[in-house]
């Protein structure tokens, strides 16, 4: 069953640049969906236009996003929130930026069990504890106690993690969440959000660059250029031969971790032009 659909969703800058280009991608409940691209190719544009917190000139221009059967333009700001509110969450990328540097930990938990399900302050600190747990910090009664900057960047990111799930969200939001930690961290990290969505039956919106994560997490992923869809298939048939040029290069352009001796291999810039030369037709053809 469908869970998120963001149907023909175009954004635009100012009403003058389209920022986002007829985008439609369906999340089922339960699933994890990888949107890939290089910078700028409007992956965190997605999840920011699901969340709401686009940027102030960033307007929807056409377009649904319907969360669980509901439409979310159809609502009013606080009703969006609320339905937003309950059935989202978000990891952000950078863990030290995210969380409040003058609050400590377990207060950043707890206010999302209290503001969203009315618990008491009792009942949401046991249940903070029970999360910290859950991602595998065996003094959560410390960490609860600290403030931000006196936690490592993996233990600042475990803690986004189980904020996240506090609430027990439908959809997850994932949003570059390893790329501040080193290559180690990155694989707990992600791990640890496979297991997390796993035992909770979460879906995954990831949100990254790297070809390699999807492969580890995604069972779907989507391929973004310049804010307009290029490919969208199951993860495994994109790996076994991707169909679209582009994808097709960027696959051969992602690093071989296995063979050391393996030269890196830039997406080629007539492969670039070709898509940007499709984008343009694309967009021409939809102003007449």
């Amino acid at each position: 069953m469908t869970f998120l659909h963001i149907n023909n969703l175009t954004i635009s800058l100012s009403n003058k640049v389209n920022l986002l280009k007829s985008i439609s991608v369906r999340i089922d409940k339960g699933e994890a969906h990888g949107l890939v691209g290089e910078s700028g190719a409007g992956k965190s544009m997605i999840g920011k236009a699901v969340l709401g917190t686009l940027p102030t000139a960033a307007k929807i221009k056409s377009g649904k996003i319907i969360l669980d059967g509901r439409d979310l333009q159809q609502l009013t700001a606080k009703e969006r929130r609320k339905k937003v509110g309950s059935h989202i969450a978000l990891i952000p990328q950078d863990p030290l930026t995210a969380l409040n540097p003058v609050r400590r930990v377990g207060v950043q938990i707890t206010d999302r069990l209290i503001d969203i399900l009315g618990w008491s302050k009792v009942k949401a600190v046991s249940r903070a504890r029970e999360l910290l747990r859950e991602v595998h910090i065996s003094d959560p009664k410390r960490v609860m106690q600290s403030f931000p900057h006196e936690l490592s960047g993996g233990m600042r990111q475990r803690v986004l993690i189980a904020s996240a799930f506090a609430a027990e969200p439908k959809l997850i939001i994932a949003d570059e969440p390893t790329t501040a930690l080193d290559v180690i961290v990155q694989k707990q990290t992600l791990s640890l959000i496979e297991e997390m969505k796993t035992k909770h039956n979460t879906a995954l919106l990831f949100i990254t660059h790297d070809l390699g994560l999807v492969s580890k997490i995604c069972d779907k992923m989507t391929v973004l250029y310049g804010g307009k869809i290029l490919e969208q298939t199951g993860v495994r048939n994109f790996f076994k031969g991707p169909k679209h040029l582009y994808s097709q290069a960027l696959l051969t352009a992602t690093p071989k971790y296995n063979n050391p001796k393996h030269s890196l291999i830039p997406v080629p810039e007539d492969v670039i032009e070709a898509v940007e030369n499709e984008i343009r037709e694309y967009e021409n053809l939809k102003e007449k």
